[in-house]
């Protein structure tokens, strides 16, 4: 068998466990696009989400419910160009893997062939236990997702912290084992308690990733735009901005126009 050399170490789910192992946090951001990617990658970050907030911050989507299977292959194949280094995992649009594992598989399998990508993620716990043990039988790498599941957003009505109560909870910790026994990789929880995303990660051989799950997961993501400050609009509790990348960005782009306006761009130095 033939296999192509790359220079540089990627990382893979093996590399993640150990990360978890010795007690290094795993950095994951989303990834939507190649420009981004290559960024990112360069930038050393561990994990690419290929997540399906694209509904939202690619599309103008008020859910993300609207984006379908043949967008998400797009966008993942588009970030897989790109990277070099992260794990690539792509999540699997609403209404791809629920309640029908054979869809679910021809689902995953479309994704890892047609974009390239490494892995895929999918919401929720028992619920969709055929769906990812369909997925696993065909050699497909799962990350779960617990907490907050933005595709389950009508059956919650909104978007509040998760598992405050104690049968909630509860069965968060079940879904989570469950995950694990099954043989996912790796499982986000997103807005939780501290507390409770902090009795998962230690009780849990596997990486837990937290957003809006506080400090003592197993690593972070954020969606890219928010974390950049491209996204102006939301504004939990649990995002950092590391950048006000609208305000450079408009500044940019105001100055563009008025020389363009002002006639001064091009010049003759910019001209053939």
């Amino acid at each position: 068998m033939s296999v192509q050399k790359r220079d540089v170490k990627v990382v893979t789910t093996h590399q993640l466990h150990n990360m978890k192992e010795r007690g290094e946090k795993i950095s994951m951001l989303t990834a939507y696009d190649y420009s981004m990617a290559t960024i990112l990658d360069a930038a050393g970050v561990d994990v690419l989400l290929v997540g399906d907030s694209a509904s939202n911050v690619m599309a103008g989507h008020e859910t993300t419910l609207p984006i379908t299977l043949d967008q998400m292959i797009y966008h993942a194949s588009s970030v897989v160009r790109g990277t070099k280094r992260a794990f690539v995992v792509v999540d699997m649009p609403f209404g791809s893997y629920q309640g029908n594992s054979s869809e679910a598989l021809r689902s995953a399998i479309r994704i890892m062939k047609e974009s390239g990508a490494h892995g895929v993620k999918l919401e929720g716990g028992a619920e969709i236990k055929d769906s990812i043990v369909r997925i696993l039988s065909a050699g497909v790498p799962v990350m779960g997702h617990l907490g907050l599941t933005p595709q389950s957003i009508y059956k919650f009505g909104t978007y509040t912290v998760r598992a405050k109560e104690e049968a909630e909870a509860q069965k968060l910790i079940e879904d989570a084992q469950l995950l694990q026994e099954l043989g996912c990789f790796a499982i986000v929880l997103e807005k939780i308690p501290s507390e409770l995303a902090k009795k998962v990660a230690e009780s849990l051989n596997i990486p837990i990733i937290g957003i809006g799950a506080g400090p003592h997961v197993d690593g972070q993501v954020l969606v890219v735009h928010d974390m950049l400050g491209i996204n102006k609009e939301f504004k939990p509790r649990f995002l950092r901005r590391y950048a006000d990348l609208h305000a450079i960005m408009t500044e940019a782009v105001q100055h563009y126009v008025q020389d363009v306006k002002s006639k001064d761009f091009p010049n003759e130095s910019e001209a053939y």
